[in-house]
């Protein structure tokens, strides 16, 4: 099991319940403008304006005044209004959003720049401190020179068997958006368990390693990584090869864990 983050155990220890990191890693890649804000008004919104909206949810126009961005292409409004659709609570009424804090994930509107559109339905969260720094080390983590790229796929994948009984290693090579190099490398010893390692680069190197959990670089693999190794990428091995690379890819997946979204 890889170690969870001390970002991770301070949660823990604070209460705070804290979604999933890959659910917030979609939203701040998805989210062009990401917002600190304090609502200021918030007006219910009926009729055909409200055509859409989904059960046990009310939609409101609000206002809301920036207090941060944490991600912007560019200069933005200091007083920001969009459209949200909350949902209600247990005896069916809606939460006061006045005054309340909330991080807003959203996109400019064109040719009104006092207006955003949320990119999700749930593109507004209440503020807490912890989620606000899972928010803002994600967006260094994207915006980062070394930045993992999104995968597309996988490429060729071989298994070497070593002198050795039950000694080997597999490479599979990851297929990225822009092109980028990614391969796994799966080493196999007698009497040892199985090691893996991820390489941003052409060269595997000893100081490769196993991505740390809720790291960019492991969301981008247990998102999206394939759930099987297809049978184009080892069109060429024999069977017995075959076999070990998949068991091998299946034990890469098994230790990067479910992408929680």
């Amino acid at each position: 099991m890889l170690p969870a983050p001390a970002a991770a155990q301070l949660v823990a220890e604070s209460g705070v319940v804290l979604p999933p990191y890959a659910q917030v890693a979609d939203r701040v890649i998805g989210a062009p403008a990401i917002l600190d804000a304090r609502i200021r008004s918030a007006a219910r919104i009926k009729g055909a304006e409200a055509a859409g909206v989904a059960p046990g949810h009310q939609r409101f126009y609000v206002e809301a005044d920036v207090l941060a961005l944490i991600r912007a292409d560019a200069a933005m409004a200091t007083r920001v209004g969009y459209v949200v659709d909350v949902p209600l609570d247990a005896r069916g009424r809606a939460p006061k959003l006045n005054k309340r804090r909330v991080l807003l994930f959203a996109r400019p509107v064109a040719g009104q720049p006092t207006m955003i559109q949320l990119t999700t339905l749930d593109g507004q969260r209440d503020w807490s401190a912890e989620l606000d720094a899972l928010v803002r080390r994600i967006a260094r983590e994207v915006v980062a020179p070394d930045a993992p790229p999104a995968i597309t796929g996988l490429g060729n994948a071989f298994h070497v068997p070593g002198a050795l009984p039950g000694e080997g290693e597999t490479q599979i090579f990851v297929q990225t958006a822009n092109g980028a190099p990614i391969s796994l490398s799966i080493l196999r010893r007698p009497g040892e368990q199985k090691r893996w390692a991820v390489a941003l680069g052409e060269i595997v190197d000893d100081a490769a390693a196993a991505p740390a959990r809720d790291t960019l670089l492991w969301y981008r693999l247990a998102c999206g990584l394939p759930r099987t190794l297809p049978a184009t990428s080892l069109a060429d091995e024999d069977p017995a090869n075959v076999a070990a690379a998949r068991e091998d890819y299946r034990f890469v997946l098994d230790q990067l864990g479910p992408c929680k979204r």
